[in-house]
């Protein structure tokens, strides 16, 4: 594991580039496809966890590392305004293959989470869905979300568990024991990506300092059965301890 995060952007910038031929077609085609948005590894409905909230239609949003866009679509179908961020060329281009292919049109914008191009406050709905949630600096990417808020507006984030993070072997996988210290949890990489995660109290002191209210923290419980497993951990493990978790929180001022 590397605390490193010098170049954190630069790698994740090339992972996501060399990865982006696998979410081509099926996969990214069975998100578009969704009746319903789900969320996350184990598909958790919105109907349970209210990630858009009920005046999205209308509403101006803001998805942040948007990979495949299918967030977004979602939150079109809804009757939003979306526009798609992300670092990944590659990724953007599945995006706009989907696009095309499903009559479902927004801008979108190569930019780095980091440093969003965009003026304050112009979007009522900030969300992201393993996108900077995981990949960005929390430190650098939700001071700016917060920044593009409108007052009242809403940041909503799916990520993974800090207690993933505290579990993971050097391999990736989660198990049922204690690998990392929970003090100074930051960031995890292999030398090809960086991924972060803060700790609760850290999380919610951040949130606060960018001038956020708190409004809920959900942490998933895999359901069983589950629908499949995944190499990174298994449904068993995920039904014991939460594997990812949304946030929720609301611009204050």
């Amino acid at each position: 594991m590397s605390d490193d995060r010098s170049d954190h952007v630069t790698l994740n910038r090339r992972h996501w580039d060399e990865r982006a031929a696998a979410w081509h077609g099926p996969l990214a085609r069975d998100h578009w496809l969704r009746p319903e948005p789900c969320w996350g590894l184990w598909q958790t409905p919105e109907s349970r966890v209210k990630v858009f909230p009920d005046d999205v239609a209308g509403a101006d949003v803001i998805e942040i590392g948007c990979g495949t866009g299918y967030v977004s679509a979602w939150s079109a179908r809804a009757g939003a305004r979306p526009t798609g961020v992300d670092i990944s060329r590659e990724q953007l281009a599945t995006t706009r293959s989907m696009q095309r292919e499903f009559g479902i049109g927004y801008p979108l914008v190569l930019a780095d989470a980091e440093h969003l191009p965009f003026q304050d406050a112009c979007f009522d709905l900030a969300v992201s869905e393993f996108g900077a949630s995981l990949w960005c600096d929390p430190y650098r990417w939700i001071p700016e979300a917060v920044r593009v808020l409108r007052p009242g507006g809403r940041l909503t984030f799916v990520t993974r568990s800090p207690l993933f993070a505290l579990c993971a072997r050097a391999d990736g996988q989660a198990e049922a024991v204690l690998r990392r210290p929970q003090f100074g949890l930051r960031s995890s990489g292999d030398g090809t990506s960086v991924e972060f995660q803060l700790p609760h109290g850290e999380m919610i002191r951040l949130l606060r300092s960018c001038g956020c209210v708190v409004e809920d923290l959900i942490e998933i419980q895999a359901p069983q059965p589950a629908h499949r497993e995944y190499a990174e951990v298994s449904a068993d493990w995920a039904s014991r301890w939460p594997s990812e978790e949304i946030w929720k929180a609301r611009r204050s001022r």
